[in-house]
């Protein structure tokens, strides 16, 4: 005999009596809180992966295309002569000049996730590809931004009335000469951290905010050294000195390594075609070997001439002597008409193919916008790397 409330191997249990875990608030949806778990999932992989998009300047768009940036350029002050009328000086300053940010087309990663899959799979399917679309998202936000910077640190000021003009961006060889293993010397890198910093000061740039990213190798270099290098905050050890997070930092400089800096016409690093320099130019970083296909990028075509792209990003080739980059906030912006975002199929979808597409989206645009907050390292050679403009041929 079955007691109310009670039931035995006979009963059914009543689905409404049921305690479903996904279920948000013991609602309907059996599967709603699934889907947060999964968002959740996408943006901690994307927030643990990028660190461009805290250090400039970043706005959301609401509507239209693009987003329109003003520069101010500096005035002069004159005595006033007695009696006489105050109108304004006669050199019409201060000048104005605008950049204008455009957004890209939507940025996506996607997969499909089939349900049988996810039901004989013995870990998380889902919370697994979601950090991964997380990561792929970072990564080409983080290129864009670097790129912009490396581009606007090749610029002159937008504001150039005659008797006006503002300072433009700055360019600093590491070391001398064409031995592009400069780039790894820690003296070398903390000569040009101090001659950055005494060129931001000399443009009027403020002190707040500025911080440099290297590639892992240069990051490593420094903190071997860090006894007699003049790194501040030498005493910090551990985990925190090695984590490349802006613990220490050079003439008020914060550091960061990042592996999607323009680095050699690749991103974060560049490998010797043997275990020594075939030249002079070339670094001696021997390859680690069993690197995979997303280690050492060696080209990537991200011009306004490509499909998708309305801002122009350069070319690998661009980059073919860049070595890291210096800046202070006001170097780049990023324009987001979508943010990190997370969409998964449902219902009649679902039934049809047995399974969802998980997508994560966003839609942004980045480009320079203070040129005098731009600095970019560059090695292997005495010639400063030549600056390209907004738009290219089509097979330039």
């Amino acid at each position: 005999m079955a007691y109310p409330g009670s039931f035995d191997h006979q009963s059914n249990v009543n689905p409404t009596q049921l305690t479903r875990q996904g279920a948000l608030n013991g609602g309907a949806d059996p599967r709603a809180l699934y889907l947060k778990l999964f968002s959740g999932e996408m943006f901690k992989g994307f927030q643990r992966n990028t660190i461009a998009r805290d250090l400039v300047q970043k706005r959301t768009l609401t509507s239209g295309k693009s987003m329109q940036f003003i520069y101010t350029g500096r005035t002069t002050a004159e005595y006033h002569v007695p009696g006489q009328s105050i109108l304004g000086n006669d050199q019409k300053a201060p000048p104005v000049a605008e950049k204008t940010i455009t957004i890209d087309d939507l940025l996506i990663s996607s997969a499909f996730v089939y349900e049988l899959d996810e039901t004989l799979a013995h870990y998380d399917l889902r919370g697994e590809i979601s950090a991964k679309i997380g990561y792929a998202l970072a990564e080409k936000y983080d290129r864009l931004i670097f790129r912009a910077i490396a581009k606007g640190a090749r610029q002159a000021s937008p504001v150039s009335m005659t008797n006006f003009v503002e300072p433009g961006g700055t360019q600093i060889q590491v070391g001398a000469g064409s031995d592009a293993d400069d780039a790894y010397n820690s003296t070398h890198l903390i000569s040009a951290f101090y001659d950055a910093a005494a060129a931001l000061d000399e443009k009027g740039v403020s002190t707040e905010g500025r911080v440099a990213v290297l590639n892992p190798r240069q990051y490593y270099e420094l903190i071997q050294a860090i006894g007699s290098n003049g790194l501040v905050n030498r005493d910090v050890q551990g985990t925190a000195l090695q984590s490349g997070q802006g613990i220490i930092e050079i003439a008020g400089i914060q550091i960061f390594k990042s592996m999607n800096i323009p680095f050699f016409n690749r991103y974060g690093t560049k490998y010797a075609p043997n275990s020594g320099a075939s030249a002079s130019s070339d670094l001696a970083v021997p390859n680690p070997g069993n690197t995979g296909d997303f280690v050492e990028v060696s080209t990537e075509d991200a011009r306004a001439s490509v499909a998708g792209i309305n801002n122009n990003y350069g070319n690998s080739n661009d980059f073919g002597q860049s070595c890291g980059l210096i800046f202070q906030r006001e170097a780049a912006g990023v324009v987001e008409a979508i943010g990190p975002q997370v969409q998964v199929t449902s219902g009649d979808v679902s039934v049809v193919y047995q399974g969802d597409v998980i997508l994560g989206r966003l839609a942004m645009g980045a480009d320079f916008l203070n040129p005098a907050a731009c600095v970019e390292l560059f090695a292997g050679t005495t010639t400063k790397p030549a600056a390209f403009g907004t738009t290219y041929p089509a097979n330039a």
